[in-house]
């Protein structure tokens, strides 16, 4: 291997070759280091959120054990083709909630704070996917993908005067700035890939390069009429082109990212009928949208807070929300325990997706912190104490998994944020009700 000073950019060689092809990765494009032997390339970082609503069967979910003897419950077996990257977190606390138990379940999850009571006037706080969405989507053509799979047709109150908002997002890109969540794979793939209705690279290269196209002729009729204005018009036509600017950049890194070999897959027709399938096919995009590097930071609602759903196909159907409220009935606790179990049974899946699919000297596991996990602990209590959360993925050897965790009385649950930030390469001194990164996870 002959090493350089410099590392040679992957788009220039794309670019000097002048055709559309996914180059090895080259001698020339690994940086030096020092001057004796040279720096493996640093592996892509990539924050994923999976989200599930009203609770959890709490007995069926917490192991008896700490460390890394810790048994698999009932709701945690689905995953456990993936022990060794997994760690089970116990006794994180969520701030308490007065009011609109649901509303600040899912609003506190990513912000660590509880929403402000209104239907119109909301406030909340920046959400940790979006801290992140802020440093990743620097070099991705999307920022950040917020997923669901409720319909986002929810408007008015749904918990008490409480804006229905608040229960159907995890994500907020400000204070004020809710993120809606996308439920039809149909125009998550148009998003992914535009409205080429495949993933071929030649396909999407000429969408791509028509796009580039239009654009140009745009900036040229900016440049023309920027000699004729007035200073204030000229302002308002230069605030005008930093955004056009930004689709310039996007477009180039569509062009960069088309040659990348994907399965062909084509443009789903809509919703499925059944909960899995459409669940599934919402991993699958998820999956499509890393591997192509489009987005690195991902957050998907598996149901909105209060969902009434039913899971007949389970063999459960009852409306979720009643039946989370199980008064430890025998009959509807096990109701509820199957619908957890379903819903990381569904979640296995993605972990099966993203472990098998290979990303630089590993796995989009290997190289992604995957946070799986609710609002509330214990569904008929509204609990916010020992919230059930899951991590997965090794970071790319940041985070070492195979163990149960269970942290101190009164740890809030800002602290795991600030360590998630901080493995992300995103240090972050104080988030709401934080007290400091946590430990044992980040003294691994």
């Amino acid at each position: 291997m002959i090493i350089t000073n410099k590392a040679l950019p992957r788009r220039t060689v794309l670019r000097g070759l002048g055709a559309a092809v996914a180059l090895p990765l080259l001698d020339s494009m690994v940086p030096a280091f020092g001057t004796v032997r040279a720096r493996a390339t640093e592996p892509v970082r990539r924050l994923g959120v999976v989200y599930v609503p009203n609770g959890m069967a709490m007995k069926s979910w917490t192991p008896a054990t700490d460390g890394a003897g810790f048994e698999m419950t009932r709701i945690l077996q689905p995953m456990a083709a993936h022990r060794d990257q997994m760690l089970v977190l116990s006794n994180l606390n969520a701030v308490p909630s007065n009011a609109g138990v649901h509303a600040s379940a899912s609003t506190r999850f990513l912000t660590g704070v509880t929403p402000t009571r209104t239907e119109s006037n909301l406030a909340a706080e920046v959400s940790l996917d979006q801290l992140v969405a802020r440093e990743l989507g620097q070099h991705t053509q999307l920022s950040s993908l917020e997923l669901a799979l409720d319909p986002r047709d929810v408007v008015g109150s749904c918990d008490v005067g409480f804006s229905c908002l608040y229960t159907s997002t995890i994500a907020w890109r400000d204070d004020t700035t809710p993120l809606p969540m996308e439920a039809n794979p149909r125009v998550v793939f148009e998003r992914l890939f535009g409205d080429t209705g495949s993933t071929d690279p030649s396909i999407r290269l000429a969408r791509v390069r028509k796009d580039r196209s239009l654009l140009d002729s745009v900036t040229e009729r900016i440049a023309e009429l920027g000699r004729d204005v007035g200073t204030g018009d000229r302002a308002k036509l230069d605030q005008y082109l930093d955004a056009v600017r930004d689709v310039e950049r996007r477009i180039q890194r569509a062009e960069e990212q088309s040659s990348r070999e994907l399965p062909e897959v084509r443009q789903p027709a809509g919703v499925p009928a059944l909960y899995g399938d459409h669940a599934t096919l919402m991993f699958d995009l998820q999956v499509l949208a890393y591997q192509t590097d489009l987005t690195r930071v991902i957050t998907f609602m598996m149901g909105r807070e209060l969902s009434g759903r039913t899971y007949a196909e389970i063999g459960v159907p009852d409306s979720h929300h009643p039946t989370s409220h199980h008064r430890n009935d025998p009959g509807l606790y096990e109701k509820i325990t199957k619908i957890n179990e379903f819903h990381t049974t569904l979640f296995g899946y993605y972990l099966d997706k993203l472990a098998s699919t290979a990303d630089g000297d590993g796995s989009l596991l290997d190289h992604m912190l995957l946070l799986y996990g609710a609002g509330m602990a214990d569904s008929n209590r509204h609990q916010n104490t020992g919230l059930p959360l899951v991590l997965f993925g090794a970071a790319g050897g940041r985070v070492t998994g195979g163990r149960h965790l269970t942290y101190p009385e009164g740890t809030p649950v800002t602290n795991l944020h600030l360590t998630l930030l901080d493995k992300m390469g995103i240090p972050v001194e104080q988030m709401s009700d934080s007290t400091g990164k946590l430990d044992l996870l980040s003294g691994v």
